[in-house]
């Protein structure tokens, strides 16, 4: 299966519009949070990825909540929090949310590490785990060299050992990877990044 994944997408006009073209060639579409920016815009963030006709499946970022994802995307994309889809055979398992909780105030979308370890502790298995949060240590530097990723996602993909694990939300860690255990972890940026998937 060929994978499109991106995040952050953040209401930018151009990237949507080079993430529809590429997205022609995917199997499978994966948005990994924040389509707007600070809850507003976000039915108009969408209506920009709306000529993306392969399978889109999401995750809410902290700048939208997952009741308006869903009540913004309706029956044609995806949506998971906390929850898992299958889509031709490869099983995905999805978290939402700034995790831990971000300095960004009111408007933010934030999980404790203990309310995201709960939400996790839901997955047995999953061949890919999107979270908009990156786990501790792998991704998740910011500009200022502070490593801010959650201890729950880490532990998470640890326990699962999903082939990938994809994820955004800090910018500064966009286009950076690693891994935990055997788990190759990617934080995406608004990009076109490919990825091959056997189910």
């Amino acid at each position: 299966m060929k994978i499109l994944a991106f995040s952050d997408l953040h209401a930018s006009r151009e990237q949507a519009a080079l993430l529809v073209e590429a997205a022609a060639d995917a199997d499978l579409v994966i948005g990994a949070g924040d389509f707007c920016n600070m809850r507003a815009g976000l039915d108009a963030a969408l209506t920009l990825l709306s000529g993306i006709v392969a399978p889109l499946v999401t995750v809410p970022g902290n700048a939208e909540s997952a009741d308006e994802l869903r009540a913004a995307a309706g029956e044609d994309i995806t949506v998971l929090h906390g929850e898992g889809a299958t889509v031709g055979g490869v099983t995905l398992f999805g978290l939402g949310y700034g995790v831990p909780e971000t300095p960004f105030g009111a408007w933010s979308c934030d999980l404790s590490e203990a309310e995201a370890e709960s939400m996790l502790a839901r997955c047995d298995a999953a061949d890919i785990l999107i979270t908009h949060s990156p786990p501790k240590g792998v991704a998740d530097v910011t500009s200022g060299g502070h490593s801010v990723g959650s201890t729950a996602i880490a532990a998470a993909i640890e326990r699962i050992q999903p082939q990938l694990a994809f994820c955004g939300h800090i910018h500064d860690s966009w286009g950076r990877e690693g891994r935990i255990g055997a788990t190759r972890v990617v934080n995406l940026g608004p990009f076109a990044n490919w990825f091959e998937v056997d189910p």
